[in-house]
């Protein structure tokens, strides 16, 4: 290997002293071996050395930033070529691999900056790469930094980085909710795109906030053929576009204090374009026609509610802090509301859910728009539900009801009533100031 030199073995290459590095590791050869080590997978046959010590100790050269090192690497074409050679589609991507190529990507990023992107303008054929193998998670870490999806990025590069506005970058991304049936592809586009959402350039932005980007969404997720992952990612991208700050991967991570904070400022334009596919989207909260089932410690789930229904109550959660009267309008017409409060009563166990109706809830009781409160309260019978489910407070045993208690042992107590304790008593506060809901809960 490289390091026949008497070096210490331990994690931390910063033993070496910058004498040696000057005198060893300045050379080509050098850095292409240590370059063969990072991105050219080892025979079967090899030694465990050179399995997993020669590929980390290479990895950490580069990065340690050493600049002699650095710049022997992006001044040079052909070490550049063997680089993103890695990211060939006849290559082997392995993960440990995958993730020592990222973390020399990002180094060339963002302490070489310039000759760093002057080489990637040069070879546009990586942007594509680099979306082909997006389902690697660490390859999608080096598409975020180079389009731009960085705040720091942008603002001190701004020239170097304006050839990527004009790529047709944003197609290629969301092209991978139809052309991969792979649930990590999908998951990493989301996350790419939403990334973009919040630290996108101006021109990237521009495009994905149009009616003509956010419909493409929702024809990819409302494709019947396709898996319901990309039903749930081409959501959470919604949800990003409407509110960009906030955490939308992993369902525990969206589990948000209720407490409402100011109405999101969304562009009108992105929330118009959303609304024509609504009614189709709201047609798969029907679940009726599922012959799923779930056995559970309290019972059965007939069927379960499943991420993809989750996703949807979610982002209408979300649709409604943006504070449009024109949303507000479409979920009146299409019986949105009514149909999630029922879903909020049968499936009583659903905590998830739980959270998200409430704040669909109190989004509409907080509402200026006064109808759309009346709806809340006549049409969606808030009152008498939740009368009601204080009144039968066990699990029901009725068969036609998605969630159903087990045979043979007393009904347990339903999951929601703290849920219905707090929507109860901000109606109490509402009603104090609130002449409408007063009437109501007279």
């Amino acid at each position: 290997m490289v390091l026949a030199p008497k070096v210490r073995h331990t994690p931390s290459t910063t033993l070496l002293t910058p004498l040696l590095m000057k005198r060893n590791l300045r050379e080509k050869a050098q850095v292409e071996q240590l370059l063969r080590y990072i991105v050219v997978e080892p025979p079967e046959d090899a030694e465990n050395r050179r399995t997993f010590k020669f590929p980390f100790i290479a990895c950490e050269l580069f990065t340690c930033e050493v600049d002699i090192i650095l710049k022997t690497l992006v001044e040079d074409e052909e070490l550049m070529n063997l680089l993103f050679s890695f990211l060939d589609t006849n290559h082997s991507h392995s993960t440990p691999l995958a993730g020592y190529f990222s973390k020399v990507v990002i180094c060339l990023l963002l302490r070489k900056t310039l000759p760093f992107l002057q080489y990637v303008k040069g070879h546009q054929e990586i942007v594509k790469h680099l979306v082909d193998l997006i389902g690697v998670t660490s390859v999608m870490e080096v598409l975020i930094r180079l389009i731009g999806a960085d705040e720091h990025m942008y603002t001190n590069y701004k020239e170097s980085m304006q050839w990527i506005e004009d790529t047709d970058i944003l197609e290629m991304i969301v092209d991978k909710f139809s052309s991969s049936d792979s649930a990590e592809v999908h998951a990493n586009a989301a996350e790419t795109l939403c990334a973009i959402t919040r630290f996108a350039p101006p021109g990237l932005a521009a495009k994905i906030t149009s009616p003509n980007f956010t419909g493409r969404l929702f024809r990819h997720a409302l494709e019947d053929s396709r898996p319901k992952s990309v039903l749930v990612n081409s959501l959470t991208v919604c949800i990003s576009l409407l509110d960009p700050k906030r955490l939308t991967f992993g369902i525990y991570q969206t589990y948000r204090q209720v407490s409402q904070g100011p109405m999101i400022a969304a562009n009108p334009e992105t929330v118009e374009g959303m609304l024509e596919s609504l009614g189709d989207l709201l047609k798969l909260l029907d679940v009726s026609s599922s012959e799923l089932t779930l056995l559970t410690t309290y019972g059965k789930l007939q069927p379960p509610l499943g991420k993809h229904r989750l996703k949807i109550v979610e982002f209408i959660s979300v649709l409604l802090t943006v504070g449009s009267e024109a949303a507000e309008k479409e979920l009146i017409r299409l019986g949105a509301v009514q149909r999630i409060l029922n879903l909020f009563f049968e499936y009583p166990y659903n905590n998830f859910l739980h959270h998200h109706v409430e704040n669909i809830i109190l989004s509409c009781l907080e509402s200026k728009n006064v109808p759309f409160v009346e709806h809340l309260l006549r049409e969606c019978n808030l009152l008498g539900k939740i009368l009601e489910a204080e009144k039968n407070c066990t699990l029901t045993s009725d068969p036609n009801m998605p969630t159903i208690s087990a045979e043979g042992r007393p009904p347990p107590k339903i999951g929601n009533l703290g849920h219905l304790t707090r929507i109860s008593n901000k109606l109490v506060h509402l009603g104090n100031s609130n002449a409408e809901i007063q009437a109501h809960l007279q």
